[in-house]
């Protein structure tokens, strides 16, 4: 089992990896302290993640009330492949300029970026604290 890396940069193998547009879990709290899971779409942002929902789900105040988020993503061509990353999140926008953040990630991921006009969107930063990378090269 590897060891997390509990440096702030991510190690260049797992950037690489993130780098692809997969599909990730992440998991928040319920307010009773139970895990919340969903399957988002993210893009890196520096050393952070972007992630971006329609307000009014529950993971979005899940994390507006505790920002502690981890987050797996794994290679569908090997499964066995995948980077885990705990961290915080925090908002950083809403409203247009949120549209615009999951536009853009509808075009990385191939949706259909006119679908979301109208949404009342928030996009999170999410402060990576600890990688993991599991038959991903360090």
């Amino acid at each position: 089992m590897d060891v997390p890396n509990q440096s702030p940069a991510l190690p260049d193998a797992i950037r690489r990896f993130l780098e692809a547009p997969r599909f990730a879990t992440i998991a928040t709290l319920l307010p009773d302290g139970s895990p919340h899971q969903a399957v988002i779409w993210y893009e890196l942002d520096g050393d952070g993640i972007l992630i971006n929902s329609r307000r009014g789900r529950r993971w979005p105040g899940n994390l507006e009330r505790d920002p502690r988020i981890s987050m797996a993503v794994y290679d569908d061509a090997a499964p066995e492949h995948w980077v885990g990353l705990r961290g915080v999140a925090e908002v950083i926008r809403t409203g247009p300029p949120a549209l615009l953040d999951i536009q853009a990630l509808a075009r990385r991921y191939g949706g259909n970026p006119d679908e979301y006009v109208g949404q009342d969107r928030v996009t999170f930063h999410i402060r990576v604290q600890a990688t993991f990378g599991y038959g991903v090269d360090r």
